[in-house]
């Protein structure tokens, strides 16, 4: 560290910046222990942690639970492709790219119930999926299909609904129609610790509904995307009126 003795975090703040965009903090180091800093820099671990604060808002730094922080790698967007309802196939055959697949069986809440469309405590399928890449957390997804559409077989390695989890697809049998409703948002506290990012950071948060040629949902998923990791690509294909091109 630099010999720069700041007394306001935004100053320590700078010097840390500096540090790391010119590779004398490399991506993927440990920063010293924050009483160390503190120590180091002379001001209070209160200012330190605004400084800290500061650096993790910008995605430089990133705090790790019962670790410490450490010096983000560069950022790579992924690209979730609307209509499809998953990310794009270059983004999940990226080989740094791991997805993370937990299931549980759920009692249907209000909301679910809403979505679904499904009486009030419904047993349904939940399966969390976190996408990371060299540890860091890109993308969240909570897919949520009654119990008895549930597909078997979604943890095993070679199945089919493996890889469809990869790229957060959609699990259960091929839908009719994928509806999607996306806005930019706070992040939830789950959202927020999954991701590790700060409650001021902005997610783009996608409710995605497929249903079945009977109008029966099928799934309902639940998404969530730090809005400086993704891009979300949607394509409208126009179909001329018949009686105009019979003119």
């Amino acid at each position: 560290m630099t010999g720069l003795v700041p007394r306001r975090h935004h100053d320590i703040a700078d010097d840390l910046r500096h540090q790391i965009t010119t590779g004398s903090i490399k991506p993927g180091e440990r920063l010293p222990a924050e009483a160390g800093l503190a120590a180091q820099y002379r001001v209070s671990t209160v200012t330190l942690r605004r400084a800290l604060a500061v650096l993790q808002g910008e995605g430089l730094v990133e705090k790790i639970h019962g670790k410490g922080n450490y010096v983000r790698h560069p950022r790579r967007k992924i690209m979730y492709v609307g209509g499809w309802g998953t990310l794009d196939p270059w983004t999940a055959a990226e080989p740094t790219l791991r997805i993370t697949v937990r299931s549980t069986t759920v009692p249907a809440s209000v909301h679910l119930t809403t979505l679904l469309k499904v009486p009030t405590g419904s047993p349904l399928a939940e399966y969390t999926c976190l996408s990371l890449e060299q540890g860091s957390p890109h993308g969240l997804a909570r897919i949520y299909i009654p119990r008895d559409l549930a597909p078997a077989g979604v943890l095993d390695d070679d199945s089919v609904c493996q890889e469809a989890a990869t790229r957060f697809a959609v699990l259960g049998p091929s839908p009719a129609t994928i509806r999607e409703t996306v806005c930019a948002r706070s992040p939830t506290p789950d959202e927020a610790s999954a991701l590790r990012i700060g409650s001021t950071t902005a997610v783009l948060a996608i409710t995605r509904i497929a249903t079945d040629p009977t109008g029966r949902v099928i799934e309902a998923a639940l998404l969530a995307f730090p809005g400086d990791r993704v891009d979300a690509v949607f394509t409208t294909h126009h179909v001329l009126d018949e009686r105009q091109t019979q003119r």
